[in-house]
């Protein structure tokens, strides 16, 4: 591996370089971090927490007397898409380097699943005003109830389908990174074995209907290990002149 610094003739260019270069490692893997933490709270606590599956009724219930919790799951959501676009630019800039044009393939990918998942997360918005009294009286509440559990349950189809997109970024990220020479090839492997994870149950939920046990629940670690190099590694390359 060869230095920034070897490859660039003038020292403060090099040195600018390799700051912005640092920054947007910084800014993947904090955002990676804090779309974890805002995940962890809104999908099995204020989302699947609140439903029963199979149950409308209960669903209906616990999503009204919880409501305020709901909503702030869906904000959370919202947030985690936005940071999905702001890391997929960074960890554009972070594999530049090695290739510009598969960089921008991976970069593609994960906002193309942005996107996706913010369609997913408007069912969500669409379960809220089936939640006000007025639905139950327009609708019978039976009806409304039944509406409310299916909407739900888009959440996660629509979810699904964007799932296959993430994979495909991650494994276009793995591909790259482990032939960039300055992300740890351990790493890469584990990146892209989630990304397999992850497009394997897209196309199995679709196929089985969601019968399947999904892999990506243990194959996720690539993600984390990913997000702890992108703030604490680079660092140590950087300084000693190893970055890129």
């Amino acid at each position: 591996m060869t230095s920034v610094r070897a490859a660039v003739p003038h020292e403060g260019v090099a040195a600018a370089q390799d700051q912005s270069w640092r920054r947007a490692c910084l800014v993947a893997g904090i955002g990676l971090l804090l779309m974890a933490a805002l995940a962890a709270f809104a999908i099995p606590v204020a989302v699947d927490g609140l439903v029963t599956p199979g149950d409308a009724t209960q669903t209906a219930r616990d999503l009204t007397d919880s409501a305020g919790a709901f909503r702030l799951g869906i904000v959370s959501l919202v947030l985690v898409a936005a940071l999905d676009v702001m890391v997929a630019l960074a960890l554009y800039a972070v594999l530049l380097p090695a290739d510009r044009a598969i960089s921008m393939l991976a970069a593609m990918f994960r906002l193309g699943y942005a996107g996706v998942f913010l369609v997913a997360v408007a069912q969500l918005v669409g379960v809220l005003r089936l939640l006000d009294a007025d639905s139950a009286t327009a609708f019978g509440a039976d009806q409304r109830d039944a509406q409310v559990l299916l909407g739900v349950e888009a959440f996660h189809d629509i979810w699904d389908i964007g799932l296959f997109f993430f994979g495909l970024h991650l494994l276009v990220f793995g591909t790259l990174a482990y032939r960039s020479g300055f992300v740890p090839r351990f790493l890469a492997v584990l990146v892209a074995v989630a990304g397999f994870g992850y497009a394997f149950d897209s196309v199995a939920a679709v196929l089985s209907g969601g019968s399947l046990q999904k892999i990506g629940a243990f194959t996720f670690i690539g993600e984390l290990l990913l997000a702890i190099w992108l703030v604490a590694g680079p660092g140590r390359m950087q300084s000693q002149g190893l970055t890129r």
